[in-house]
């Protein structure tokens, strides 16, 4: 009888030793968080190396662009003589997955302007020092559109 309730003992000791509590805001998938994102944003220029808009590429709207998102939160495109102002941040999500996450920009431009098609409260998909991968699913036409931005 002791033998078999020590061996249970051992055996139970066993199971909750082994078990590790699950942390979701530990972020094990390598995205970064959004402080991260705006760190990695701030960090030179860009260019946007693909821009689909609801399955149609327009990245050649903005080829020669460069993209420069400043600590103050503006954010400035420049070809030649052409510059267009506007405004950036990053925002958390309300859950603790960095998914939640969205890179927010604004061009105060008429409908009509290229630079318009970038407003939107982006996803981040995946971000580090070189590139910038953003998504929006829209919920009007259900279209998706994806932004990627390249250090320059």
């Amino acid at each position: 009888m002791k033998t078999k309730l020590f061996s249970l003992l051992i055996a139970g000791m066993l199971i909750l030793v082994s078990c590790q509590k699950n942390d979701d805001s530990n972020n094990n998938d390598n995205t970064p968080t959004a402080d991260e994102v705006t760190e990695i944003a701030k960090n030179g220029n860009w260019r946007i190396s693909s821009f689909i808009d609801s399955g149609v590429d327009e990245t050649s709207d903005f080829t020669g662009y460069a993209f420069t998102f400043n600590t103050d939160g503006s954010v400035i495109a420049v070809k030649g003589d052409n510059t267009v102002a506007g405004t950036w941040s990053v925002t958390s999500g309300s859950s603790s997955s960095s998914s939640n996450d969205h890179f927010n920009i604004f061009f105060p431009v008429p409908e009509s302007n290229d630079f318009e098609d970038l407003n939107d409260d982006w996803d981040i998909t995946t971000a580090n020092s070189t590139t910038i991968s953003l998504i929006d699913i829209s919920g009007g036409n259900g279209g998706t559109d994806v932004l990627i931005f390249k250090r320059n």
